[in-house]
């Protein structure tokens, strides 16, 4: 088939015409959306380091590793389901019955502490799938189904001591004395320190998320099946077109998360030495709010593992601070919060207006 020539001058005049320059303000935006974060994360550190006493010494980093690494690593599991689309409520109450059970374990069972993690992270992947199932067999909504989840932990972690944190020695419901204890190599994951330029700084945490960090991030970005969750997380219906077994890859990222969330649960139980019923109290707000700020770190737009480890020592760094300034605890919450919604507005805003330039 012949072509014309006056056909193919059209063509030839635009390919020849000179690409028009972006404009300065679109290369602005782009600074702003990879670096804006960063950016105020390194004003946060300045502006606590002059203005709070104390902030910039080494003893004050340690507290906010061991802040940071618990959080983070239950972030990376809120992550997880992120990218496919879905949402994990119960992570909190997940990390929480961790820690009574493997109290429970080794206190009053006077289990190794073998057992015990053995115990508790089967019974994170076992709470994962149970979420999984609700939501891709029962169409029952993420939110709705974690959060039932959620509730349920909450009230069944308290029955079989009565509502009591677990502690060496406490009195059994039946009126007996608990007569096991924490195992020290236990203990140890949560409380031993490694010399890192100066002796006993680096918690023992901060190396577990590191390695769960690195091995999270990965997965998801270096692997196909962590190509294919995110294919799952953009368009569903596209990835279950090309074959990608859709429900599969669902249940096993609610199994990440109650698998992350369980080990965050008895590295704070190692850390306090007990069960207490209270301690995972803000857990599940920190880790989301981690999550989330990591939508904002170099323009992601998307989960991924680096922003939420990013966002889980924002989080870190900003408690750390207000508690060091004086704050009270009751305006922590709300600071906390309004960072956190003003970073997804800057992010999602810019990226928009970005998106329309094109």
């Amino acid at each position: 088939m012949s072509i014309h020539p006056d056909q193919t001058q059209p063509a030839a005049s635009a390919a020849s015409r000179p690409a028009r320059p972006a404009p300065r303000s679109a290369g602005a935006i782009d600074l702003a959306i990879r670096y804006g974060f960063l950016a105020l994360l390194l004003g946060l550190v300045i502006f606590f380091s002059v203005f709070a006493n104390g902030f910039a010494g080494p003893r004050s980093a340690v507290f906010i590793f061991q802040s940071v690494a618990i959080t983070g690593i239950l972030a990376l599991g809120v992550t997880c389901t992120l990218v496919v689309g879905g949402f994990d409520l119960s992570i909190g109450s997940v990390a929480t019955s961790s820690m009574m059970l493997s109290a429970y374990m080794m206190v009053v069972l006077e289990q190794s502490a073998f057992v015990a993690i053995i115990a508790c992270l089967a019974m994170g992947a076992f709470i994962g799938l149970i979420n999984g199932l609700l939501i891709v067999k029962t169409k029952i909504p993420d939110l709705l189904a974690t959060l039932g989840m959620m509730f349920l932990l909450v009230g069944l972690q308290r029955i079989p001591t009565e509502g009591r944190s677990i502690a060496m020695g406490m009195t059994l419901p039946d009126g007996s004395t608990a007569e096991g204890a924490f195992s020290p190599l236990f203990l140890s994951l949560g409380r031993h320190r490694f010399d890192f330029m100066l002796e006993n700084l680096l918690p023992a945490p901060v190396i577990f998320l590191i390695v769960i960090g690195i091995l999270v991030w990965g997965f998801l970005e270096l692997t196909r099946h962590g190509r294919l969750m995110y294919a799952i997380g953009s368009n569903e219906r596209a990835a279950s077109l090309t074959g990608t077994n859709v429900n599969n890859y669902k249940i096993m990222a609610y199994m990440i998360s109650g698998v992350l969330a369980s080990v965050g649960g008895m590295l704070l139980a190692a850390r306090l030495g007990r069960g207490d019923i209270a301690s995972g109290t803000n857990l599940l707000l920190d880790a989301v709010a981690a999550a989330l700020i990591g939508f904002a770190v170099l323009g992601a737009a998307k989960p991924n593992a680096f922003g939420t480890a990013m966002g889980a020592l924002f989080v870190g760094i900003l408690l750390q601070g207000l508690t060091m300034m004086n704050a009270p605890y009751y305006t922590q919450d709300f600071i906390k919060g309004f960072v956190l919604v003003l970073a997804l507005i800057f992010t999602f805003s810019l990226s928009a207006r970005k998106a329309g330039s094109h």
